[in-house]
């Protein structure tokens, strides 16, 4: 490994934590509930390519009850899985399959070990710090937990006017064709109970895969909340999302949804497996947040 001069000052491992502040933030990572008193499991999924220099600004922010933080790596050219494991040194690095946002979510949720999984990006434009929410959101009896940068206390920084028009008519197009009453599609900001999976019966290889998760969650009749997420600007880098070519990935999955139209899912068989999971916790689970459910 080169030395971190290769890396801005401010994205440093020396910047962001000190020598004896990466020591206190493992040890208090390595002091987790033990397995005999956490009823559900929590991963976080975060795909990432040549991202060494943000994720300083993610990883050690990542709520120290998570059980496994898995970096699925879209072969990286600089030092992403040597910064991670630094950073993390028990994450589980994940090879990304194929090529694109979709077919590196899928791959780390195919190696995903827990109850609930979370989606969260690795450029710092999702904030770790709202892992709970969504947390909440299923503990409190939800399939699905949309981020929403346009619900109540959601918001954004990184959304030019032409990508908040797009956002908009997908979001109208969705409600004409599926019904509910999303206010936001194109973010992937998501957590879900791991069970769904074989529902949502993910294919998309792309920044579609978001939009995919979202109307399949609606259409398989799964209970979705929405959770308000703010979205900030990526740290460093330049974002890989291209207006018109993803919008235009996005529409076509929207149609391709419309076309095939799935029996709804008899959500009985979730609920009934989860509940002892879920009334273990009793008073140790965490605050629910404020969300909405779309019905």
């Amino acid at each position: 490994m080169t030395g971190t001069n290769q890396f801005p000052e401010r994205a440093s491992f020396y910047w962001a934590f000190s020598s004896k502040k990466q020591t206190r933030l493992r040890a208090v990572r390595d002091d987790r509930r033990s397995e005999d008193n956490q009823a559900c499991r929590v991963s976080v999924v975060i795909p990432a390519l040549n991202e060494a220099a943000n994720l300083p600004h993610v990883l050690p922010f990542i709520p120290i009850w998570v059980d496994e933080v898995l970096l699925v790596d879209g072969y990286s050219t600089d030092q992403t899985v040597e910064v991670a494991r630094s950073l993390l040194p028990d994450i589980r690095i994940v090879q990304q399959e194929g090529r694109g946002k979709g077919a590196a979510l899928r791959s780390g949720f195919k190696a995903a070990a827990s109850d609930i999984i979370i989606m969260l990006d690795a450029d710092g434009s999702t904030d770790p710090g709202e892992i709970p929410a969504f947390v909440s959101a299923l503990l409190a009896g939800a399939d699905f937990a949309k981020g929403s940068r346009f619900a109540q206390g959601g918001g954004t920084a990184d959304m030019p006017w032409y990508r908040r028009l797009g956002n908009w008519c997908f979001v109208m197009l969705v409600r004409l064709l599926f019904g509910g009453v999303y206010s936001d599609l194109c973010y992937g900001y998501n957590a879900f109970w791991a069970d769904v999976l074989p529902v949502l019966k993910l294919d998309a290889d792309g920044f579609e895969i978001e939009t995919t998760m979202n109307v399949r969650a609606l259409r398989a009749g799964l209970k979705v909340v929405e959770v308000p997420s703010f979205e900030d600007k990526r740290i460093y880098g330049e974002g890989r999302l291209k207006t018109i070519p993803d919008g235009w990935r996005v529409l076509k999955a929207i149609f391709h949804e419309r076309l095939t139209l799935p029996k709804p899912v008899a959500r009985r068989v979730f609920v009934d497996t989860r509940a002892e999971r879920i009334n273990a916790l009793g008073s140790e689970g965490v605050n629910s947040p404020q969300t909405a459910e779309i019905g």
